[in-house]
């Protein structure tokens, strides 16, 4: 009997020692006797002896995340200029909208702007110096008519007098007096007009004429440059949606590309709750994959989630357990351009 109680104390105290060692382990991920572990069951490599604070997975995204470039307007796409997999730059056409009636507008616009713009400077510029030259002659006709209506009258005035004309004689040249006398101030007036130039109100108007055409214009142009989808980053196509005669749309989402930016890469980690609070923005870390074997691509935490959420990723691990609550953080890499986009791979996050 007393020989059973000492076995099985025995058989306790050596449970109790194993426990207390993986505690242990677990506690101290930067001891050297047992590797660490993360809370998704995934243990890290045998050579890893730096200060581990967490281990999780981890999918490879572009540091632009995935851009849908979609129309401003609809239409049918004329061309499509890229396909997957080529590089682009900011600014580059990437597909065109058929615009032949767009194009006709801003013709149309560009006719009344230069309408406008020859009215403005009529107005401003005034008479012509002919029509100057032909006013001035002008009065000089109708003053010398007036002299010579005027000597007529007199004449006849002086006839009526000596009762050698009639009374309705002298009435009539009096009457053509008048005429050259209105003639004359017509001349006048109209001479007087184009010396005088425009008045102001009508050079404001000739000018508000032509910054309504140019407005116009360049409303037109604005629709025009819509119909070119253009990139908006330096990028690389990541998929291609929609291909020449097919129709798009701006009343729901309808992305003719997606664009990413390789020239850097991170990684979008999902750390467990449990290792949360050794997380710090600046933190050094480096992740692998099983495609790449044993080589480690470095970097560094440039963000930390503030809110706890549902995994990101899956492992496939069969100890997985999927109800656990991650903080996403995401660590941008110093050189992870040649990792594929959506690679799963395996952070290690070091102490700083």
């Amino acid at each position: 009997m007393k020989r059973t109680i000492v076995v099985t104390g025995a058989a306790l105290v050596a449970i109790g020692a194993v426990n207390y060692g993986m505690l242990s382990a677990r506690r101290d991920p930067g001891s050297s006797n047992a590797p660490a572990s993360s809370s998704y069951g995934v243990r890290l490599k045998p050579d890893v002896t730096g200060a581990i604070v967490a281990a999780a997975p981890g999918r490879v995204e572009a540091i632009s995340e995935e851009i849908r470039v979609a129309s401003q307007i609809g239409g049918r796409l004329q061309q499509v200029l890229v396909d997957e997999g080529d590089g682009v730059a900011r600014g580059q056409v990437l597909a065109v909208i058929e615009n032949a009636d767009f194009r006709a507008r801003v013709a149309s616009a560009e006719a009344t702007l230069q309408l406008r713009q020859a009215d403005a400077r009529r107005v401003h510029a005034g008479a012509r110096d002919q029509e100057r030259r032909d006013a001035e002659a002008a009065v000089r006709e109708a003053s010398a008519v007036l002299d010579n209506v005027r000597l007529d009258v007199n004449r006849r005035r002086d006839l009526f007098r000596e009762t050698v004309i009639s009374r309705a004689e002298l009435d009539k040249s009096e009457e053509q007096l008048g005429v050259a006398q209105a003639r004359l101030d017509s001349a006048r007036e109209r001479l007087s007009l184009i010396e005088a130039g425009a008045r102001e109100e009508e050079r404001a108007h000739a000018d508000a004429e032509v910054a309504l055409a140019r407005a116009a214009l360049d409303e037109a142009r604005a629709v025009l440059e819509k119909t070119y989808v253009r990139s908006p980053i330096d990028g690389v196509v990541f998929r291609r949606f929609r291909k020449a005669g097919e129709s798009v749309s701006t009343q729901f989402d309808a992305p003719i590309v997606t664009l990413a930016d390789r020239s850097w890469v991170r990684v979008r980690v999902d750390v467990d709750e449990g290792d949360v609070a050794d997380l710090r923005v600046g933190q050094p870390a480096y992740v692998t994959a099983d495609a790449f074997g044993d080589r480690r691509f470095a970097g560094r935490i440039v963000r930390v989630g503030q809110m706890l959420g549902r995994k990101n990723v899956r492992t496939d691990e069969p100890t997985e357990r999927v109800d656990t609550k991650i903080l996403e953080t995401l660590v941008e890499l110093d050189d992870g351009r040649e990792l594929p986009l959506g690679l799963r791979v395996q952070a290690f996050i070091l102490g700083k």
